[in-house]
């Protein structure tokens, strides 16, 4: 018997306006995303990529279709069971690093805990794995005007992860960095995908990253156009790939 996707599209489809103004941005759109899997979502500008993150996000609805999330319908949610099931089981790291600029690392990891209502010991440890986890532990201490735009990516992973969440969306993480420091991302993004189990979604225009994928998305027109299946990033066929050792 298959294994059931931790996340199914069902004929998705997303209208915007109305009328002779009306935009389909998504056309109908079926995809499966299996638990503990690292997807890169590509394709052209208008191609739906991002308005399926943002649908897989629980930051935009269907107009029809099923989302369903846990063989939950995630279409039906009202909005506050949305921001519910996004702050229990999500986390999200952006093109820009999104941190609070007078306050430490520590303070901007701890921020999904503060609004949980953690308590404040408990806050400052949990926060402080996460730091470690992405190689960070020793630079708690640090406003995002004294790390690297690497390191500030790093935190905000942290930031992303420290809630235990069952899915990391990324949207272009890499896209404010060097060749260097963009590798050193995608293979932290590898390794916490690896070790952690999270599954992992991103966005991306580079194909340089998407090789750190086990499967690629294409998108076209509104539709999935195609999926690869990469080899894992580390393994000959991935480092052939374009996926450093």
């Amino acid at each position: 018997m298959a294994e059931e996707p931790l996340i199914a599209l069902r004929g998705v489809t997303k209208v915007y306006g109305s009328g002779p103004t009306a935009f389909e941005a998504l056309k109908g759109v079926d995809l499966d995303i299996q638990q503990g899997d690292f997807v890169a979502v590509m394709g052209p500008s208008g191609s739906g990529k991002s308005t399926t993150m943002n649908i897989l996000g629980c930051l935009d609805v269907p107009t029809a279709g099923s989302f369903l999330f846990r063989g939950h319908r995630v279409e039906t949610l009202d909005r506050d069971q949305r921001a519910l099931l996004r702050r229990k089981y999500l986390g999200f790291v952006f093109q820009g690093f999104n941190l609070l600029a007078r306050t430490s690392a520590l303070e901007n990891v701890e921020l999904p805990l503060l609004y949980r209502g953690d308590p404040k010991a408990e806050r400052h440890e949990t926060a402080l794995a996460a730091l470690d986890k992405v190689g960070l532990k020793d630079w708690w201490d640090h406003t995002p005007a004294e790390l690297s735009g690497g390191q500030q990516q790093r935190v905000a992973i942290a930031r992303a992860i420290v809630t235990g969440p069952d899915v990391l969306l990324a949207d272009e993480p890499t896209g404010n960095l060097d060749s260097e420091r963009s590798i050193e991302i995608m293979q932290l993004l590898t390794g916490l995908n690896r070790d952690s189990g999270i599954t992992v979604l991103m966005v991306t225009h580079e194909p340089e990253m998407a090789a750190f994928a086990r499967t690629v998305v294409h998108f076209k027109d509104g539709l999935v156009d195609r999926i690869e299946q990469n080899a894992p990033a580390g393994t000959a066929a991935g480092t052939a790939a374009g996926a450093p050792a």
